[in-house]
């Protein structure tokens, strides 16, 4: 079964990343970077990787991106491929040119979507990823 992790301070907008993603696997939420970043550990010391992360860009306490660059630091850390590093989606209110670059090539994102998030952003994005059939 897929593992989803959605990482998203605001609480209506958290439950809807849940709904629209529990069809595809089992979903595990929390609200800021630094829980993001102690799930994201848990999982891996208990062999239950998350296979994929969607992750807000703006939370209080840690950022987005700064979760995606602890995280993408224990995967290495952890000897991890980085053919094998969990997916991450940034999730963000912004089309800031800046925000993508910096998810992208400096934190290691592996896809950017542009909020409000759909049901037919997640499943491309769970396609690309080879989670779900190609229709």
């Amino acid at each position: 079964m897929t593992r989803i992790l959605v990482v998203e301070d605001d609480f209506g907008s958290r439950r809807m990343m849940q709904k629209l993603l529990e069809e595809y696997g089992s979903v595990d939420a929390v609200v800021d970077g630094e829980e993001a970043v102690q799930a994201f550990s848990l999982a891996a010391s208990e062999k239950r990787q998350y296979d994929v992360i969607f992750l807000d860009i703006m939370m209080p306490r840690m950022d987005g991106q700064e979760a995606l660059r602890r995280i993408r630091q224990l995967e290495k850390d952890a000897g991890i491929d980085p053919l094998n590093e969990v997916r991450v989606v940034m999730t963000t209110v912004l089309e800031d040119p800046h925000n993508v670059v910096s998810a992208y090539f400096k934190g290691g994102a592996t896809a950017y979507i542009v909020k409000p998030v759909d049901r037919l952003k997640i499943k491309t994005e769970m396609t690309k990823f080879g989670l779900l059939p190609k229709a």
